[in-house]
């Protein structure tokens, strides 16, 4: 057993038996190195990653390959989810040495830190031009000894090179900046099958998001439409499990047939979101299918017995990967087999086929009990692994999906699970103030939170405030914004991943690109936004505009790597709409509470509450009377409301007209 016996990490208790002698990341393991006087291997991956599981077999649990390690180098294993500021500042090093990325991360640095040498996976022996793992070990060993000076000067050329990263140039939020973004999109969507470019294709759901938005604000049929079949074609291929919910991380091929099967907390958190966004603008039965059983799969999936969200469910099964997911003809019998396109050739390796919905069923109820037979046979077999450990940032996304779809389609349930994954980040990652960014077993690990995490926590306590009128969330949101402004930002307001007080690295990261999850950047310009939009803050609305100026630089060309600041600038455009529902509970506040939340203003937000309390729960509520003692709807923008509304009809139309940019 080496060092790795106590982490939090579920990926790094996977190593903890291996012959290798992993340190995690600590100053002591540099430390090491100088006394012994030998490089540093750092490998970075993440439990759900294939290839991750792949080279830890081939050569982590390799005695001959661990000795040549252990003699020769100080090894360091990383969870990228747990130490994002660590990957990121590595990742760059091996673009900027490789031209390409990926996990597992492979870097050998100096004892200061300085990589000199980078990749990815290597296999044990020769493979497709990639030397074998203990070749490149050799190498290194040798330069080292014999030409340490080269290593030492190309390792202080990288972190010379990463120092000049500066920041993203600014952009203006205009309404032309977001349809030359729109029209990005639509010059790289594929029309056939949905979805941005060739394979591999990952489900883009903050360019959808930002299309959605769009749509709602200047109503163009055309980002409808690419945001409309995109989510159909993902909802009926492979990408989707057909039988359980959820979707997987991505598609190898074009036509979203066969996933890379692994599921993780953020991809299905962001999709929840987009799917019931479309259900709320054009009421398609599918996506209303989508968000249910996508919602089912959080809940019965990925749920900790503390309350909050597990990270990932591993791509393999039995040391195999999809197996959990794939079928044979005879294993689901005929009628299942028309109905998920299961063949004889199959759609996977060795014959079998993932399960398709290449149509609806013309028979609804026998598709529903082939359905629940498939899955039952599915719950006899070794289910994947799960990566239990709780990511702040990553919790926020799912508490802000589950908080919303609950409210709009009435399951209550999905609020509940929201308020209680918020009281999991409450007491045990807030530490004076301060995030952590991640959790296992209901153990807080030591890793700092970063600003995704502040961001996407402070916007999941937004939607929930708004959804259980809790002043609680509304203030805990503002903790962490705060916190925002105070240790994220730099003297020119532009923001930073980590904090001023965070552990010093080569280089203090800063991405304004939106990836698999939003960029910290753009995520914590939503979130402010919004809570200015709750609060009146001028504060808050002026730091969001801010951040979106260091990632609207990005929309003209590069929309595909900044959907969520796009979404987020849609939301400046259009206001957005602040609606304040009063009166006493009761069926006609209900029913105005309904239709503001089904609005599709980008980026509105709602408070409910009763006009004669003395102190309301925000801001938005403060002197908004009931009319003539029924409850009323004010549709504001910058606090600045139109006349007070009673019926649902009118509100309707008032938040039309505020979504295209016509008042209130």
């Amino acid at each position: 057993m080496n060092r790795l016996a106590n982490a939090t990490s579920p990926y790094l208790l996977q190593h903890k038996d291996n012959p290798v002698d992993w340190w995690p990341w600590c100053a002591q393991a540099f430390d090491e190195a100088r006394r012994r006087d030998v490089p540093v291997l750092l490998s970075v991956g993440y439990s759900a990653c294939h290839w991750c599981h792949v080279m830890a077999h081939e050569s982590f649990e390799d005695a001959a390959t661990a000795a040549d390690m252990n003699t020769h180098f100080v090894n360091i294993k990383v969870d990228r989810e747990e130490r994002p500021d660590v990957d990121a500042v590595y990742m760059a090093a091996v673009q900027a040495m490789t031209g390409q990325g990926g996990w597992p991360m492979t870097a050998l640095l100096t004892p200061d830190g300085e990589p000199f040498y980078t990749g990815t996976y290597f296999p044990p022996s020769p493979r497709h031009g990639m030397p074998a793992f203990r070749q490149v070990l050799g190498a290194v060993v040798t330069a080292w000894r014999e030409r340490r000076s080269e290593l030492q000067a190309a390792g202080a050329e990288v972190v010379r090179h990463l120092a000049d990263l500066g920041p993203a140039p600014a952009g203006e939020i205009t309404p032309e900046v977001l349809d030359e973004a729109a029209e990005s999109l639509a010059g790289q969507y594929d029309p056939q099958r949905g979805g941005f470019g060739g394979a591999p294709k990952f489900p883009p759901s903050m360019c959808l998001e930002f299309l959605l938005r769009h749509a709602a604000r200047t109503g163009s049929l055309r980002s409808l439409d690419i945001a409309s079949l995109t989510c159909e074609r993902m909802a009926r291929g492979g990408l989707y499990d057909q039988l359980g919910g959820g979707f997987a991380r991505y598609s190898v091929d074009a036509a979203w047939v066969v996933p890379h099967f692994e599921k993780m907390l953020n991809d299905n958190a962001l999709l929840l979101r987009v799917y019931a966004h479309l259900w709320r603008q054009t009421g398609s039965s599918l996506a209303e299918r989508v968000v249910r059983e996508t919602a089912g799969f959080l809940l019965g999936e990925l749920r900790t017995p503390q309350g909050g969200f597990a990270s990932a469910l591993d791509a393999d099964s039995e040391g195999e990967e999809g197996r959990f997911y794939v079928w044979t003809p005879e294993q689901v019998g005929p009628v299942a087999a028309e109905l998920f396109g299961v063949t004889d050739e199959g759609t996977f390796e060795h014959g079998a086929s993932v399960l398709q919905l290449l149509s609806d069923p013309t028979d609804p109820a026998v598709w529903a009990a082939e359905r629940a037979r498939l899955l039952a046979l599915r719950e006899q077999r070794v289910r994947p692994g799960r990566d239990d450990k709780v990511v702040a940032a990553w919790n926020g996304l799912a508490i802000a999906a589950l908080a919303e779809s609950g409210a709009l389609l009435g399951e209550t349930a999905w609020v509940a699970a929201a308020a209680a994954a918020a009281e999991v980040l409450a007491s045990v990652h807030l530490i004076e103030g301060r995030l952590r960014r991640t959790s296992r077993d209901g153990r807080v690990g030591d890793s700092a939170g970063v600003l995704e995490d502040y961001a996407d926590v402070a916007d999941g306590l937004l939607a929930l405030a708004s959804v259980t009128s809790s002043e609680r969330w509304l203030t805990l949101a503002g903790v962490l914004l705060d916190a925002v402004l105070t240790h994220f930002l730099d003297d020119s307001g532009d923001l930073y991943d980590t904090a001023d007080d965070a552990e010093h690295l080569l280089r203090r990261p800063r991405d304004a690109t939106d990836n698999a999850t939003p960029s910290g950047a753009s995520a914590a310009a939503g979130a402010l936004l919004g809570y200015a939009a709750l609060t009146g803050s001028a504060r808050h609305r002026q730091a969001a505009e801010k951040a979106l100026a260091a990632s609207a630089g990005l929309l003209p060309n590069h929309a595909r790597f900044a959907g969520w600041a796009a979404a987020v600038c849609e939301a400046v455009l259009a206001g957005p709409a602040e609606v304040a529902v009063v009166g006493l509970p009761g069926p006609a506040r209900d029913v105005l509470e309904a239709t503001a939340r089904r609005a599709a203003a980008p980026g509105a937000v709602v408070a409910v509450g009763d006009p004669d309390a003395q102190d309301p729960w925000a801001a938005l509520l403060a002197e908004r009377p009931a009319v003539d003692g029924r409850p009323a709807a004010y549709v504001c923008r910058a606090f600045v409301c139109a006349r007070p509304v009673t019926s649902p009809e009118d509100l309707q139309l008032l938040l039309a007209r505020t979504a295209h940019n016509q008042g209130p």
